[in-house]
């Protein structure tokens, strides 16, 4: 398959990086010539310096007719020309990043239909979403749904008291339907088996029906209590969305921005949320507003090392829980490593939603885990695959994968190794990174392909 991206910035390096590693013919696309040395020299990809909405560009042997053609460039309306351009030139899929939401709320059919644009790639709103989805569930570190919400993904990390530490997992006794589909621990992944124990700190993913996996989660909660304040600090794009999601949950939101103009326009927003205009690293004016009555401070400027800086300074001044958003996925492991709770890296997510498009087939949906060490992938078992028929302990699937959910027939189930994989069926699978494509092409395809 071969994939174009145009614009190697930060989110067109990153998609390209996680395309590559999969194995996939990639293409980017960039003006400037910089720019394009450093995904040239960094990655296994052909680079071509040029503009990515001429013709003349479009219409070389390596662009035209590609499978997926991806525009990240930091212009809205320059991906969905390029976008409009490809499907021109033979483009099968089209990907836009459309940061604007007048665009994407009201006339995102009409860019469909108009532009052909396949996916409309909104980072903001996909961290917005993620971090609402995790402050719900205010003990995870990462929560996931699949098969129509029948399975759920949990993510924490476990606490000095958590009553099965140092127990052999083939003695420990987990409620209902739940598995424990992988650990990281040191930031070492682990595909557990019967003689692995779980150890304080560890990340641990649980893996259930959502029913069972909710009555779960209270083990994690005594640590922080009901979600009711929450606490911003930035109030940009991704911030004004955020604040807004959590308020039509009933939660009470304080917003912390220094420009006046984000401040007026989020104003204007809410409804029985509180906005100030003022410094997030003024220790007094954080006192004052009560940042330890929050029950989370989240930081969502657009400074890395800033948001590092506000989540230390608010886990010194007695936050309850920090999340940080980033831009450098780098930085997620040494949030983790100097005390921040969680840390979400924009672009991981917004490449997250890529792979999911350019898989397509089988593939329903892809969860990123721990800086894309991993992956959590919803399948569809397809007829006549190699799996299609076969008992989970003779499908010789990758050693580094763990299937911990089947849907059968609309039941979710935890297997084990005699459940049977059947055509139609849809699994979850969690599966290191590099042989997540070997997964892939197990349950897709024929027997003899």
């Amino acid at each position: 398959m071969r994939i174009v991206v145009v614009g190697a910035g930060k989110m067109g390096y990153s998609i390209a990086k996680l395309l590559a590693d999969g194995s996939y013919d990639v293409v980017v696309i960039e003006q400037d010539d910089e720019r394009r040395q450093v995904v040239k020299d960094s990655l296994d990809v052909l680079t071509i310096q040029g503009n990515g909405c001429t013709p003349d560009v479009l219409d070389m042997p390596e662009v035209r007719n590609a499978d997926v053609f991806i525009a990240v460039t930091d212009s809205d309306e320059v991906n969905l020309v390029a976008c409009r351009m490809a499907k021109a030139f033979g483009a099968k899929h089209t990907v836009a990043r459309v940061r604007n939401e007048e665009y994407t709320d009201s006339d995102a059919a009409l860019l469909n239909k108009t532009l052909g644009v396949d996916l409309n790639l909104n980072p903001e709103r996909i961290t917005a979403n993620e971090i609402s989805h995790i402050l719900m569930t205010p003990a995870a570190l990462d929560v996931d749904d699949f098969a129509d919400g029948k399975v759920r993904m949990f993510g924490a990390r476990l606490p000095n008291d958590f009553k099965f530490l140092g127990v052999p997992l083939k003695n420990v006794r987990l409620p209902g339907n739940i598995l424990i589909a992988m650990i990281f621990r040191k930031h070492r992944m682990i595909i557990p088996h019967g003689d692995d124990i779980l150890e304080p700190g560890d990340n641990v993913y649980f893996v259930g029906s959502q029913e069972v996996i909710k009555e779960f989660e209270v083990n994690f909660e005594s640590r922080y209590e009901k979600l009711e304040r929450v606490l911003l600090i930035g109030a940009g794009r991704a911030g004004r969305m955020l604040a807004q999601m959590l308020e039509k949950q009933g939660v009470f939101v304080k917003v912390i921005e220094k420009d006046k103009e984000r401040c007026r326009i989020l104003s204007e927003q809410l409804n029985n949320g509180l906005v100030l205009c003022g410094d997030g690293t003024d220790i007094d004016l954080l006192t004052e507003e009560g940042i330890t009555e929050a029950d989370c401070v989240v930081c969502l400027t657009d400074d890395d090392k800033l948001n590092l800086l506000l989540a230390l300074l608010a886990k010194h001044l007695g936050a309850k829980k920090t999340i940080v958003r980033v831009a450098r996925n780098e930085y997620v492991d040494l949030m983790a490593k100097v005390g921040v709770d969680i840390a979400l890296s924009a672009r991981l997510l917004s490449a997250a939603e890529v792979m999911r498009f350019v898989r397509q087939g089988g593939l329903v949906s892809v969860a990123l885990l721990e800086g894309a060490k991993a992956e959590a992938l919803e399948l569809n078992v397809q007829p006549g695959c190699k799996v299609d028929g076969k008992t989970l302990i003779r499908a010789r699937l990758p050693r580094e994968c763990l299937v911990c959910g089947i849907v059968h027939a609309g039941e979710a189930s935890v297997p084990n190794g005699q459940s049977m994989l059947n055509a139609g069926d849809r699994v979850i699978v969690f599966a290191q990174t590099e042989v997540v494509q070997d997964v892939m092409d197990m349950f897709a395809g024929t027997k003899n392909a």
